[in-house]
C-alpha cells in the first residue's frame, strides 16, 4: 500500500511525525544528560565555608581534641567501588564503609591553660576515624584509610606524636574494629585474615532461579534497602565481613584469638580477662538486614577459647511490626561496668510481641565470672527494656518505654540485692518536653568504662538536659538528691546565649565545661565555675559564616484552628525591614505525631542558637532575597484512642494554613510567593499539601515517598499495616492524589538511596504520575548519592535546582487577579 503513495509525500510525512515526536518530547520527556550545575556564588560560597572542627574530650579532663575535617567530597570520591549487602554498603578495596566522615588533623589542646599542639607523625594524605581515648587518657588510637586498606595507629597526648600499629589490615566493614583493654597497653582488633585469597568471582551463568518460600509463618518487614538476593552475595558478604581478632601491643606485636568468622562485635571485659563475641552465620536472608541474621554470642578468655555460650539466636525475620516489638530471646547482652567481668542481659517475656496483652515484658538478668552458675534475675519491667546505668552494688538506674502511651519509665535498683524491691523515680510521657528532668552524667572509669557521677557516696545524681520551656530550651545541671528525690539548679543557661553543659570536670569544686553560643556568636567551649560564677573561655572557633552575621532571627508562636499552639524559626535577610514589603519565602518542615495535643504545642527550640549552614539548610536561600520560615510545627495529634494519621491531611493542611496566615500577618512573607519544601518525611507532607490546598506556589521535595502501599507494613510512626488500615494508606500517598496537584513540583531524589522507605522508585513513580496528569514537574536524579548527599558537586547542583525553580516559579510569579 505504501508504494503506491507518492514519494515526496511519504517524505514529508515522514518530516512531519518526527517534528510532532520532536515537540512531544520536548514538553514531556527527559533532557539530555547534563553537566553539573553551579547555584548563585553567594550560596556557593557558603557551601565552601569551612566546617567547624568536631571535639573529643579525654576521660581524665585534662585535654581535648579538635578533628579537623575537609570540605564536602568530590563526586569522584563518591563514585569509589561500593558493595551493598545485607544493609552495608562496603568499599572493597578498604573493606571499609564506602560513605562515612573522616578527619584530616586532629590538634591537642590542653583545658586547663588553652595550649595547643598539631599533631605530629600523620601519614599523608590522612583520612581518620574511629577516635578512641585509651582508659587512662594518655593516648589515643585510630583508623587510617590508605589505599589498599585501612591501619591502626596511636598517637601519645604528651608527645603528641602518631605512629602505626602492626602492619595488618582493619575489619570496618560492620561496627567499630577495635576496642582498648583496660590495662592501657593492649588492643583487640578485628583485622583482615591473611590468606583469605581473592573475593568470589561472580557466575556468568546461573545455576538456577532465586526461590524463595513460606509456609504459612507470618514474617512482615518493614522497606529495608541493599539486601542480600542470591547465593553469590551471601559468598561476597562472607568474603569481606569475615574477620579475624588480634591482640595487638604498644609495640606492634599482634597475636591471633581464636579463628576467623563473621564476627559482628567483641568487647572486652572491664577486667581485661574476657571477651563477649558476637558473630553472625547461616541461614542469612534476602528480607532483612543483617542485624536480623542468626547470632551467636560466646564468651573467650584472651587466648580464644569459648568460657560460655550466652545464646545463639536464628534469623529474626519474624519480628512483628507492632511498635515495641522486639527479638525473642537474650538481647541488649553487655557487661556490667562497675565490676570486673559480670555480664547483663535482656529476655522479653511476651515473645517479643508488643501488639499482645502482658502484665510484664522483660525481664534483665546478672551472670558473673565464671560462668558457671544460674543467671540471676535483677528486675521484670511492665515495659520494654531501654537502658541501664551502674554504679555499684547499691546503685543502678534503668528506664524502660512503651510506644503506645509515649511512656518513660526510671528505677533505682539495688544490682547487689535484686531481691530489694526497685524505687520509681520517674514516670512521665517522652513527648512533654517541659517536664523533662534529663540524664544522669556519666563519668570513665580506669578501666575505660562508664558509671553514673556521683557525689556523697550515691546518694546524688547529676541531671543534665535541654531545658524545654514556653521561652524556648535552656540547657541545666541539676543536683538530685536520691533520698529525698529532690533536685536543686546547679546552672540554667541564660539569654542571650543557648550554653550547655558538656562535662562536671570538678564535682567538688563544681567546675563545668560547658559549649556555648548565640545568634551571632558560633559555639565555643568555656569552664565555668559554679561556685564562683567564673567563665573562662577555652576555645576559640570563628564564625564560619560572617556574611550570615546580621541575619535576622526569631522565634516565633501561633495558633492552629482548633487551638494548638504553633511555633516556627523565622529568618528574614539582613537589613530587611517591612517597610521593604513582603518576601517570597520558603517554608522548610518535617511533620511530627503526637498522642497530645499539649505536648504537640511545645516550644522545641531556642531563640538563641547559633546560626548554622549545611547543604541541606533552607537558610542558603536568605542570601538570594528570600524570607525563611523553618522547621514550622506541623503536628499530627492522635489523643486516646484515636491515631494521629486518622485525620493527617486536615492537620497537616491547617498546620500549613496557620504558618502562611501568620507570616502574612507579620508582612514579611508575599501570600502570592511562598514555597513548601522537605527533605524525606518533609518531601512526603510537601507533595500532599500541594495535592490538598491552594497555600503554595512550588513544592520541593527531596528524597521523599509518596506510594504508601509500597511500605505496606507501616511508616515513620504509623504501625498499622496497609490490610489493617487501607483508607489510611490511601488518603496519605500524595501518588494516589496526582491528579489534584496543580503547582509546579521539583523532585529531588539520590539514585543509591539505603533509607528504609524512600528508595528511588518513589520518586520514579511519581513523577510518572504528575507527568500522566499534564502537571508541572522536574524530577532530578543525583548519581551515586544516598539519603543525603554528599558529593559538592551533587549538593551544588541541587541549590542550582532549587534556585533556578525558586525564582521562576515563587520570586518572579505573576500575581493572581
Amino acid at each position: 500500500m505504501s508504494s503506491l503513495i507518492p514519494f515526496q509525500l511519504r517524505k514529508y510525512s515522514a518530516l512531519f511525525s518526527v517534528m510532532i515526536l520532536f515537540l512531544a518530547l520536548a514538553a514531556t520527556a527527559q533532557e539530555p544528560e547534563q553537566k553539573y550545575m553551579m547555584p548563585p556564588p553567594a550560596i556557593a560560597e557558603l557551601i565552601d565555608a569551612p566546617f567547624t572542627p568536631r571535639v573529643s574530650i579525654g576521660p581524665d579532663n585534662e585535654w581535648m581534641l579538635l578533628l579537623k575535617y575537609p570540605g564536602l567530597p568530590s563526586i569522584e570520591e563518591i563514585s569509589q567501588p561500593e558493595l551493598r549487602l545485607a544493609g552495608l554498603r562496603i568499599n572493597p578495596r578498604t573493606n571499609g564503609p564506602s560513605r562515612g566522615w573522616y578527619y584530616t588533623e586532629i590538634v591537642i589542646k590542653k583545658i586547663s591553660d588553652g595550649a595547643e599542639r598539631n599533631l605530629a607523625g600523620l601519614p599523608d594524605k590522612a583520612h581518620l576515624t574511629n577516635i578512641d581515648w585509651s582508659p587512662d587518657g594518655k593516648l589515643i588510637a585510630f583508623a587510617h584509610t590508605g589505599s589498599d586498606g585501612i591501619e591502626l595507629w596511636v598517637a601519645d597526648i604528651e608527645t603528641a606524636i602518631a605512629r602505626r600499629l602492626g602492619d595488618f589490615h582493619l575489619n570496618d566493614a560492620y561496627g567499630s574494629p577495635f576496642e582498648w583493654l583496660s590495662d592501657n597497653e593492649t588492643i583487640v582488633a578485628r583485622t583482615i585474615p591473611v590468606d583469605r585469597g581473592d573475593p568470589p568471582a561472580k557466575p556468568t551463568v546461573p545455576t538456577g532461579p532465586v526461590i524463595q518460600e513460606n509456609l504459612g509463618r507470618k514474617a512482615p518487614a518493614r522497606t529495608y534497602q541493599d539486601l542480600l538476593t542470591n547465593v553469590y552475595d551471601e559468598n561476597v558478604f562472607d568474603y569481606y565481613a569475615t574477620s579475624q581478632i588480634v591482640k595487638v601491643t604498644l609495640r606492634g606485636e599482634s597475636t591471633p584469638i581464636g579463628k576467623p568468622d563473621v564476627i559482628s562485635s567483641v568487647s572486652p571485659s572491664p577486667d581485661a580477662s574476657y571477651l563477649l563475641v558476637e558473630t553472625l552465620h547461616h541461614p542469612y536472608s534476602y528480607t532483612v538486614p543483617l542485624y536480623r541474621f542468626p547470632v551467636q554470642t560466646e564468651v573467650w578468655d584472651l587466648d580464644g577459647e569459648v568460657v560460655h555460650e550466652i545464646a545463639d539466636l536464628p534469623l529474626a525475620d519474624n519480628i512483628p511490626v507492632a511498635f515495641g516489638s522486639v527479638r525473642a530471646g537474650r538481647r541488649s547482652i553487655g557487661w556490667r561496668a562497675d565490676t570486673d567481668a559480670t555480664l547483663y542481659w535482656t529476655e522479653a517475656l511476651d515473645g517479643g510481641d508488643a501488639g499482645i496483652d502482658a502484665e510484664e515484658r522483660d525481664r534483665v538478668f546478672m551472670f558473673p565470672a565464671p560462668f558457671d552458675n544460674e543467671p540471676t534475675p535483677l528486675i521484670s519491667l511492665s515495659i520494654r527494656f531501654s537502658d541501664i546505668s551502674w554504679y555499684n552494688d547499691k546503685l543502678a538506674i534503668i528506664s524502660g518505654w512503651w510506644w503506645k502511651t509515649r511512656q518513660i519509665q526510671v528505677w533505682h535498683i539495688y544490682p547487689g540485692s535484686p531481691e530489694k524491691e526497685p524505687r520509681l523515680l520517674i514516670d512521665r510521657s517522652w513527648e512533654d518536653r517541659y517536664n523533662d528532668p534529663g540524664q544522669p552524667l556519666m563519668r570513665q572509669t580506669d578501666k575505660g568504662t562508664y558509671v553514673l557521677l556521683t557525689a556523697d557516696k550515691g546518694n546524688t545524681l547529676f541531671l543534665s538536659g535541654a531545658g524545654a520551656s514556653p521561652e524556648g530550651d535552656r540547657p541545666f545541671l541539676d543536683e538530685f538528691n536520691l533520698k529525698s528525690l529532690e533536685s536543686k539548679r546547679l546552672f540554667h543557661s541564660e539569654a542571650p546565649y543557648f550554653e550547655r553543659p558538656v562535662r562536671l570536670v570538678d564535682p567538688k569544686k563544681r567546675i563545668l565545661l560547658t559549649r556555648r553560643e548565640s545568634v551571632t556568636d558560633p559555639p565555643n567551649y568555656f569552664l565555668r565555675n559554679l561556685k564562683k560564677d567564673d567563665l573562662k573561655q577555652i576555645t576559640f572557633l570563628p564564625h564560619p559564616t560572617p556574611q550570615l552575621k546580621d541575619v535576622q532571627k526569631e522565634l516565633i508562636r501561633y495558633q492552629r484552628a482548633d487551638s494548638v499552639q504553633m511555633t516556627a524559626t523565622l529568618y528574614l535577610p539582613a537589613g530587611y525591614t517591612t517597610d521593604d514589603g513582603p518576601l517570597p519565602m520558603l517554608m522548610w518542615a518535617y511533620p511530627q505525631e503526637f498522642k497530645s495535643a499539649d505536648a504537640a504545642g511545645q516550644v522545641t527550640d531556642s531563640p538563641y542558637r547559633f546560626i548554622r549552614i549545611g547543604w541541606y539548610s533552607p537558610l542558603l536561600f536568605l542570601v538570594h532575597g528570600y524570607a525563611v520560615l523553618d522547621d514550622p510545627t506541623m503536628p499530627i495529634v492522635g489523643e486516646g484512642d484515636e491515631e494521629p494519621n486518622d485525620t493527617y491531611v486536615e492537620q497537616l493542611v491547617a498546620s500549613a494554613q496557620a504558618a502562611v496566615d501568620e507570616v502574612v500577618r507579620r508582612g514579611v512573607a508575599d501570600p502570592e510567593r511562598i514555597a513548601i519544601g522537605g527533605h524525606s518525611y518533609g518531601a512526603f507532607m510537601a507533595a500532599n499539601l500541594l495535592a490538598h490546598s491552594d497555600l503554595f506556589k512550588l513544592g520541593i521535595a527531596r528524597s521523599g515517598a509518596y506510594n504508601r502501599s509500597l511500605t505496606p507494613f507501616g511508616f515513620q510512626s504509623e504501625e498499622r499495616t496497609f490490610w489493617e488500615a487501607p483508607e489510611v494508606y490511601f488518603a496519605m500517598s500524595p501518588f494516589m492524589h496526582a491528579d489534584k496537584i496543580n503547582e509546579p513540583i521539583l523532585l529531588i531524589h539520590g539514585e543509591a538511596d539505603n533509607n528504609s522507605g524512600t528508595y528511588p522508585l518513589q520518586s520514579k513513580r511519581f513523577y510518572a504520575a504528575l507527568k500522566g496528569q499534564g502537571a508541572t514537574a522536574r524530577l532530578v536524579m543525583l548519581p551515586h548519592e544516598s539519603h543525603g548527599y554528599r558529593a559538592r558537586e551533587s549538593v551544588m547542583h541541587v541549590l542550582y535546582e532549587m534556585t533556578d525553580w525558586l525564582d521562576r516559579y515563587v520570586k518572579n510569579a505573576k500575581h493572581e487577579e
